[in-house]
């Protein structure tokens, strides 16, 4: 899933011109925009939300958000893909948490959940490595309890304390996994192609 995500990610250029067509309100930049991230953007929520109906209205509801909200978009916070597949994790979330009797869980703001990420963190590093194979093999690299953590944070949506009581784990103990397992992504992903840990 992880490697599906990366090889669709735009480069800067590419990003910038489809973020000044977007606001420009050019519906055929928005349709590739589709293009370019529908099948990632359905393939996280359905991976979330486990529903087919569902992913494919979120889906379309993640991107009818986009188009709303491009004009408060900062490209200086994040990229464009960040920001869409934040907003699509999100919505995926939100609809477990409501659908499971959670409301209260929902009241921080939508505004706030969308705001691109802050530059330093790993995701913004895998999307600049921007290579899928590389990544493929970062993560083959990784310890199976490492890979684990990070696909129980991305795709299903759980907070430490959570996959702590799901692996039935000490919570300093996955804390510290998860710091190791970003450490090492990132340190797989600066080592030259084709060098083995």
């Amino acid at each position: 899933m992880l490697f599906l995500i990366l090889s669709a990610i735009l480069g800067p250029a590419e990003s910038r011109r489809l973020i000044e067509r977007l606001r420009a309100r050019d519906a055929a930049a928005l349709g590739e925009l589709y293009d370019c991230y529908g099948a990632v953007v359905y393939a996280i929520i359905l991976r979330i939300a486990r529903d087919r109906a569902t992913a494919e209205d979120l889906t379309q509801e993640v991107f009818l958000r986009v188009w709303n909200r491009i004009p408060t978009f900062d490209a200086e916070r994040g990229s464009l893909s960040t920001w869409l597949l934040t907003i699509a994790r999100h919505s995926a979330i939100d609809f477990l948490r409501s659908r499971g009797g959670k409301q209260e869980r929902l009241n921080v703001s939508i505004d706030a959940m969308e705001r691109p990420l802050a530059g330093g963190n790993a995701e913004t590093e895998l999307q600049t490595a921007g290579d899928a194979k590389r990544v493929r093999a970062a993560m083959d690299r990784l310890e199976p309890k490492h890979r684990q953590l990070l696909e129980l944070a991305y795709f299903d949506g759980l907070s430490q304390s959570e996959m702590a009581e799901k692996l039935e784990l000490p919570l300093g103990t996955v804390k510290t996994w998860v710091r190791s397992a970003l450490r090492q992504l990132r340190e797989n992903l600066q080592q030259p192609s084709g060098v083995n840990a």
